[in-house]
């Protein structure tokens, strides 16, 4: 049986041992043998006989007795003294000594404190500095700050995460290669070394990497793209340098790096700064890093962004993220699976439909439903009920989607008239028009910041294409607030800013992005916006045309809203009376539901407008 090797000792430390016994035992020997008398004593000694040999040192004198004292002393010891002193002290009848005042600490203190001082002051102000900068301590200023997961805290599986079944498909290859990278490369295959998860915000890019180390059970290294970048310069690459070395220590690993666009940036788009940046530098540590580490080893890198389009393209070349997986907006389908995974965790009542409120949520990320789960079960108990139903989550709609109501802002007779038109103009041409999403609910309560009121149509279906005519059904729509104003009070007011703002986005699309204008050709005369940002188009930068053809989709866009706007106008006329009479009932109660709706209109049928079956303007 060969012996544990935890247990061998080595036989330098048995020799160590045995010096330190016999010092030991010489100091004992020594310290039993001399005695450390007073100087007179020793004169005295020698006066008397009793030392046979004398040894002489820089600040003792040493004796030795012909026999032991009384103690079994054979050594004595003392200090010397000058000998003009001792011979004036001798006749005296007084014993005396010298001291010898060593002034090494003293002189020691009186260098090293003031230096220490000096330092400790200094390493105390840059290290506040340096932490307000968020570099922190100077020994972890190269070091990596992501944060380590492994299977049993992660607490995220596949089992957590609903809707994305196209992406959980896709990242099972991922969990399949960890758990068994031989097995998985048999045929001569090789993994992805990167897979970049791409969507919209809060569609869950970052659960599904958790739940991908959560299934594979292995060690899970989470940072953020801004955590590189620091106000010294070399620091990111060093922290890039020291989450691969980590990770390839723990290996098989996961890398997850969130919001890559922070580090991905594309070189050259910061300024003239150019190679000299910080950022860059960052980012070519980060490609060297995707060359250098073999995928057979079980590393993987994950990653997520919502801003492919300003990814560096060097980052998405094949051999470094080689995959981009899409984490899209879910379907209705997909709505139902996700309220059924967030509805686990409050007390639903048993006549709530989930799929009645997945058709009320269309367009909603994953983690806009967990907040509409948690704002209907506020909702349920702010109302005192033992369970939350249906209205709740219509409660909770609408606060999301209008803002919290504003009972407290008293709006003037007049004022709550021109609303109460407003909001019935939009509702009455929804419902008049074929092909537009159902009425759910009208109220003059004020929301949100600047809302007087609203207008809730609830879609039947996910769409993801429209034609000209159901734009321009929604530009009527939009406008018909703006039309029963006209209409009833001959006068225009603000309430319309944010409805004109919409109308012209959707007429300028039309002209400029989707070829809807048959004088000004099939030509896109603008950039595609951010697939995943819902900016506006003021931010997406102006047409690059000439200013003749510029004229011209000025004033496409401007037919294209009038003309709507006239048809809306003449469709409110055609249905004056049930508009006076929506709009009464509506000052009366604040809030008109669908069933109220269809109670009030019900004369009211769609396709019955002023241009004929189909309701939709034809001349641009």
């Amino acid at each position: 049986m060969k012996p544990d090797p935890k247990i061998r000792w080595n036989v330098g430390y048995w020799l160590v041992v045995v010096f330190a016994l016999l010092s030991l035992q010489n100091l004992w020997q020594t310290q039993r043998r001399v005695e450390s008398v007073p100087y007179s004593e020793f004169e005295k000694a020698l006066a008397q006989g009793r030392v046979s040999e004398i040894t002489i040192g820089d600040q003792t004198i040493t004796g030795k007795l012909k026999s032991p004292d009384a103690s079994g002393k054979t050594v004595i010891v003392a200090t010397r003294v000058e000998p003009a002193l001792a011979d004036r002290l001798s006749r005296y009848d007084v014993p005396f000594t010298r001291v010898v005042e060593s002034t090494f600490v003293r002189d020691l203190l009186s260098w090293v404190v003031p230096v220490l001082l000096f330092f400790g002051l200094w390493f105390f102000v840059i290290r506040r500095m340096a932490e307000r900068q968020g570099v922190g301590g100077f020994m972890n200023i190269g070091k990596s700050r992501a944060k380590v997961y492994v299977e049993k805290n992660t607490g995220v599986t596949f089992a957590d995460v609903a809707g994305v079944d196209e992406a959980k498909a896709e990242l099972q290859e991922i969990v399949s290669f960890l758990k068994d990278p031989q097995g998985y490369g048999r045929l001569g295959a090789r993994m992805p070394k990167g897979v970049l998860l791409v969507g919209p915000p809060g569609t869950g890019k970052t659960l599904l990497a958790k739940a991908v180390a959560g299934e594979a059970a292995v060690p899970f290294y989470s940072i953020s793209g801004s955590e590189f970048v620091e106000m010294f310069v070399g620091v990111g690459a060093a922290r890039v340098r020291d989450l691969f070395e980590q990770a390839r220590a723990k290996a098989p690993a996961i890398i997850f790096i969130d919001e890559l666009d922070a580090l991905g940036r594309a070189r050259g788009a910061g300024g003239p700064v150019g190679g000299h940046d910080e950022r860059e530098q960052t980012l070519n540590q980060l490609l060297v890093e995707l060359d250098g580490f073999d995928s057979s080893s079980g590393l993987v890198l994950l990653s997520a962004t919502n801003r492919p389009e300003i990814l560096d393209p060097a980052l998405l070349r094949a051999g470094r993220f080689d995959r981009q997986v899409l984490v899209d907006r879910p379907d209705k389908a997909g709505r139902v699976q996700i309220l059924q995974v967030h509805s686990r965790k409050i007390r639903l009542a048993a006549e709530v439909d989930l799929e009645q409120v997945a058709a009320l949520t269309t367009g909603f990320t994953g983690a806009d439903l967990a907040n509409l789960c948690n704002e209907a079960a506020l909702a349920a108990t702010r109302r005192g009920a033992q369970d939350v139903a249906l209205i709740d989550f219509t409660v909770a709609i609408e606060r999301i989607v209008a803002g919290l109501e504003k009972k407290n802002r008293v709006l003037n007779p007049r004022e709550r008239e021109v609303v109460a038109y407003h909001e019935m103009g939009h509702a009455l041409v929804a419902m008049s028009l074929p092909g537009t999403d159902p009425v759910h609910k009208v109220s003059i309560i004020p929301r949100g910041v600047g809302a007087l009121g609203y207008t809730i149509q609830r879609p039947t279906e996910d769409r993801f294409l429209m034609t000209r005519e159901e734009l321009v059904h929604k530009i009527m729509v939009l406008l018909g607030g703006r039309a029963a104003e006209k209409l009833v009070f001959g006068h225009l007011s603000t309430g319309a800013a944010d409805d004109l703002a919409k109308v012209t986005d959707i007429a300028r699309d039309m002209v400029t992005r989707y070829g809807m204008v048959e004088d000004l050709g099939y030509v896109a005369y603008e950039s595609q916006q951010p697939r995943f940002l819902d900016l506006p188009n003021h931010l997406q930068g102006g047409c690059r045309v000439s200013p003749e053809t510029q004229e011209r989709i000025d004033e496409a866009v401007r037919s294209i809203v009038m003309d709507a706007f006239r048809h809306a106008s003449a469709l409110l006329e055609r249905h004056r009376a049930v508009l006076e009479r929506c709009a009464r009932e509506l000052l009366r109660r604040e809030t008109l539901d669908e069933a109220a709706l269809k109670d009030l209109t019900g004369e009211l049928r769609p396709g019955g407008g002023p241009t004929g079956a189909e309701g939709v303007p034809t001349a641009v």
